[in-house]
């Protein structure tokens, strides 16, 4: 019987190994990965090997190679982030002044949870699922739906967008379980919709935190428990207000970068739930800090730190870019 030719790497295999001998990862362990998923040993070494010499690797190489000067910077950041301790905890504090926010966190570019700045809103009562739905139950909301038939939906959010009553919406996420399936987030700008903007008198001024503006950069989200945003930072710095429910966050500084296989846009393609350590071998080396955002608790995400997060409960948040930053209110962007 003549002996079967050892099948070739599919495009998704290629890819996988031009981009991670770029970046410098040794070919035997890539090797390796690819024998674990079923390639015959002599051709994933051969593969490795043509992939090596091709004269785009090669030229994509000698320009990572080049990028060598940022990666060395980043890698710098990384050890002072380290040595600091930093890297090992997410500071909780309470009742903190303005000025001490921007020069220890703000400006340090360094996360934080902030305790005592909620406690007079209005909001942390009536936005409670059931005083939403009767406040605002007949209102048409636009929301995210459908995300579990695609894990990588955020990338096409357009093909997600539906309408539905908030009356309906809300007894769907208090009643239906735990789902990633349905989500009204950012992009559904609920709160520029002139029967819900009535909500913003629910919010109290974070004087000398944020300038008071009633703008598209206010952002809600309401969904049930399991609601999982991937792996992804932000172009602004953040301060995400925990309204109702329980969220849990987990945070890579931004200075990491080289570690996060950002292929698109803003979004890494690492699943940091269970990250694939094989597939995606730099993801080593990022430090992690986590944390569950408790209702009337403020985190400060700093712009360019990538952030998980999953709801452990049926949530409430909203979020705020425009910083009443000392000596100027540029707004800052990352490009």
């Amino acid at each position: 019987m003549a002996q079967m030719e050892p099948q070739p790497l599919v495009a998704e295999q290629r890819a996988w190994l031009a981009e991670n001998l770029t970046r410098g990862i040794p070919p035997e362990l890539l090797a390796e990965r690819l024998v674990k998923e079923g390639v015959e040993p002599a051709t994933a070494r051969a593969a490795v090997a043509a992939a090596r010499s091709h004269p785009a690797v090669v030229a994509a190489t000698r320009v990572t190679r080049r990028q060598g000067a940022f990666r060395a910077l980043f890698e710098t950041y990384s050890v002072l982030h380290r040595q600091s301790g930093w890297h090992q905890r997410l500071e909780r504090r309470a009742d903190i002044s303005a000025s001490e926010f921007f020069e220890r966190y703000y400006f340090a570019h360094r996360p934080v949870i902030l305790q005592g700045l909620m406690k007079d809103w209005p909001a942390m009562e009536s936005w409670r699922p059931e005083r939403l739905a009767e406040r605002f139950g007949d209102v048409q909301v636009e929301v995210m739906a459908g995300r579990e038939s695609d894990p990588v939906h955020d990338l096409e959010p357009e093909r997600f967008r539906s309408v539905i009553p908030l009356r309906d919406f809300i007894q769907r996420l208090l009643t239906g379980g735990p789902t990633n399936d349905f989500y009204l987030t950012a992009r559904n700008f609920a709160l520029e919709r002139p029967e819900l903007r009535g909500m913003l008198d629910d919010l109290r001024p974070l004087e000398g935190f944020l300038r008071p503006v009633r703008d598209r950069t206010v952002k809600l989200w309401v969904g049930p428990a399991g609601t999982l945003t991937s792996l992804h930072h932000d172009l602004s710095n953040i301060l995400f207000a925990q309204v109702h429910g329980r969220k849990h966050f987990k945070l890579i500084p931004s200075f990491e970068l080289h570690c996060l296989y950002n292929q698109h846009g803003v979004w890494s393609q690492v699943d940091a739930t269970r990250p694939d350590l094989e597939r995606f071998p730099a993801y080593r080396d990022v430090d992690v800090v986590e944390a569950v955002l408790e209702p009337g608790e403020l985190l400060f995400i700093p712009v360019g730190w990538w952030h998980w997060v999953h709801a452990l409960d049926v949530s409430v948040s909203v979020s705020f870019q425009t910083f009443e930053v000392p000596g100027g209110n540029t707004p800052w962007r990352l490009l």
